[in-house]
């Protein structure tokens, strides 16, 4: 069991290098968000996602962190086109999903899930949990009524629930097992990949580790592969392969998950990290404490969005736009120092 997971970062868990058979590319993705003024004109936009671009390995988890506000779940939701996206390409196995439509679109979506932030809002408070589940297969048209009942009961025991949870209403379950039905929802119809929106930010420690090691079984058990959306920081690195740092709607930063934690190259990600707590009192670590506010996804800053609260910022931070470059090992960087 995972233990103390937002006191304590462990140790990263031995993992097979992840195969490099991209699954899911995203390519300069853009969602921007109309201001609608009182004459119902478009007075402005606030630039949720600002042409991010990255790629997903089969089988392996994408960790995705940032604080508050950065776009990490408007990027998610706009992959899967919950949200229409403003520009961008979602390449999903030589298919761009933004430009599929109708019972190609619905097909595609068999094989890309979601799992929500709140496990309670997501479910339908006044359907059982099994109608819950059977909806999904309604939709898709997967089976009669019968197969569908037995698929309901086989991936409700895959997440640790036997048969009378299938009666029981969603909130009659604790967090945590909410959390299990909305994972067996987005199992059901068997995807390939798996978008886990900040999946335990809303449970207690405890639950989080059995939520996150179920995660992981399943993955290894059905050849998953997550985007794994999470502001904490000892999550992400006990469960991602690679992590995306982002920093109001740009990623600037990318790196194998042993490689950031060992020298990470951005400064807002030194910031990030030396906001972690250490479980050992004796032992002390230097904050990065950043100055000024967090900019407005509205006006963002000219050149690096970073510069304003960069303790190394220059003049060129200031006028141009650093691009997200190699450096060494897969470990990408968007800034001038480097």
């Amino acid at each position: 069991m995972v233990s103390e997971i937002s006191q304590v970062v462990p140790q990263s868990p031995s993992k097979t290098e992840a195969p490099k058979d991209v699954i899911l590319e995203v390519k300069n993705l853009k969602k921007y968000f109309p201001i609608i003024g009182s004459l119902n004109n478009k007075i402005s936009q606030v630039q949720a996602v600002n042409d991010v671009s990255f790629c997903l390995f089969r089988g392996e988890t994408y960790g995705l962190v940032g604080e508050s506000g950065c776009g990490k779940s408007t990027t998610g939701r706009t992959i899967l086109r919950l949200l229409e996206p403003t520009e961008g390409e979602v390449i999903y196995q030589g298919k761009d999903i933004n430009k599929l439509k109708g019972n190609n679109l619905r097909n595609i979506r068999r094989e890309l899930q979601m799992v929500f932030q709140d496990p309670y809002s997501s479910l339908n408070p006044r359907k059982r949990i099994g109608a819950i589940l059977e909806e999904t297969l309604k939709i898709h048209k997967l089976g009669n009524k019968k197969e569908r009942t037995e698929q309901v009961m086989n991936i409700l025991n895959k997440v640790g629930f036997q048969k009378e949870h299938y009666y029981r209403f969603p909130h009659e379950f604790s967090g945590g097992q909410r959390q299990r039905i909305g994972l067996a929802r987005a199992l059901i119809i068997n995807p390939s990949v798996i978008i886990c929106d900040e999946p335990v930010s809303a449970l207690d420690v405890s639950i989080q580790s059995q939520v996150l090691n179920l995660l992981e079984d399943i993955q290894e058990d059905f050849n998953l592969t997550y985007l794994f959306i999470s502001h904490d920081l000892g999550v992400v690195r006990h469960i991602s392969d690679r992590i995306g740092v982002m920093y109001l709607g740009k990623l600037v930063e990318e790196s194998p998950t042993d490689e950031l934690y060992a020298n990470p190259l951005h400064p807002y990600t030194k910031a990030l990290l030396s906001a972690i707590p250490v479980a050992n009192p004796f032992v002390k670590r230097e904050k990065i404490k950043l100055i000024g506010e967090l900019p407005s996804p509205v006006n963002p800053p000219k050149g690096c969005v970073f510069h304003t609260r960069c303790p190394f910022a220059t003049d060129i931070c200031k006028q141009a736009e650093p691009v997200l470059k190699t450096i060494d090992n897969g470990h990408k960087v968007a800034c001038h120092l480097y």
